[in-house]
Formats: C-alpha cells, structure tokens, sequence
C-alpha cells in the first residue's frame, strides 16, 4: 500500500528542543530550519500573499541549502585531488633521494666490482660489500649488463667498437663498467665494448 501511495505514508518530525536521551539542547537542521521558517511565515498570516511570501522564503532557504552542499561537495573533491597529488609527489620526491644516493655511491660500487673480479674481495669487506648492495637493492637499485646480449643504446654505453662474424646483431662483448638502475630509470648506462657484425 505504501509502495503505491508514499504520499500516504505518515511522517513524523520530532519538534522537541530538548533531546530526550542527552537532555542537551538540539539545534536544529537546516531542513528543519526551513519548515520551521516557512511554517511561521504561513501561520502569520492565512492570506494568500503571507503563503507566497512564506513559500518563496522557503525556496530561498532551500537554494542556499543546495548552493551551500554544492559548495561542500566542491571542496571535498580539491581535497581528494590534493591528497593524490601530494602522494605522487612523496613518491617521485623518495625515487629522487634514492636515485641521488645509487649515483653517489656508483665508484664505490665499480671498486667492488673490480675487487670481485680479480678476486680481492675477501673476509670482512665482502661481507660489508654484499650488504651494502642488498641494502641497494631493498631500494630498487639493480646491476645490469651482460656480455652477449643484444647493443640497446638506451640502457648500454658503446666506449669500444669492433666486427666479428659470430655475431648476426649489435651485441655487447665485453661489460667494461655495469650499469645501474632503479625500475625502468637508469641511474647509469653500463659501459661496453660492442662488435657488429662484418
């Protein structure tokens, strides 16, 4: 029945100022304000004019209402904007500290790759050279480069050029200093020695 008619469904407004369960004062809603308003405005005066002058201030009301949550609405969504953009920010701020410290400590590294390939790396300073490039790459440093691979002049830099018929593309033969990177940045192209080929 309800459902066919909600016009008839009662509706009840508890007017009191005193709320019975604090025993605090209400302040009314902006919505209850408005009735309120209106409902003085109509019992002024039974007149035709006092119920247009009392409904028109009613629309008025009601429109600043929605102005008001308009408004609000507005702010709610600068503010979300300002959180995402805040948080990109931290991000690229964090990989840019990151990336500042692999860059500084990139000729400490080459050393210890170059103790590591003559076999100087031993006792104490490996143990200290191994954790230093784990706690690297906690932060997404990476060592990179390979003699064999495919030339890629975005991520390789050729410091020496040669041909060789074992070769069908650019490849790099010799890794001279490995390149680093975080993710897809690379915070220093390896060095390489690259044949073609004849």
């Amino acid at each position: 029945m309800t459902e066919e008619h909600p016009e008839d469904t009662p509706r009840f407004t508890d007017k009191r100022r005193i709320d019975p369960e604090t025993g605090e004062v209400r302040e009314p809603t902006a919505e209850e304000q408005v009735l309120a308003e209106a409902e003085v405005a109509a019992s002024a005066g039974a007149e035709p004019d006092a119920l247009s002058e009392a409904e028109k201030l009613a629309a008025e009301r009601l429109d600043e209402l929605q102005r008001r949550n308009a408004d609000y609405y507005n702010l709610e969504q600068q503010y979300s904007a300002y959180v995402k953009r805040s948080k990109t920010d931290n991000a690229a701020a964090r990989d840019g500290g990151v990336a500042s410290v692999a860059e500084a400590l990139i000729s400490v590294l080459d050393d210890i790759e170059l103790a590591r390939q003559h076999g100087d790396l031993t006792g104490p300073f490996a143990s200290i050279a191994e954790k230093l490039e784990a706690t690297l790459g906690r932060f997404g440093i990476e060592r990179y480069g390979v003699a064999g691979e495919p030339f890629d002049p975005t991520v390789h830099e050729a410091l020496m050029h040669g041909h060789s018929a074992e070769v069908t593309e650019p490849t790099v033969q010799q890794v001279l200093q490995p390149g680093y990177r975080m993710g897809e940045r690379v915070v220093r192209a390896a060095r390489v020695a690259v044949v073609d080929p004849e």
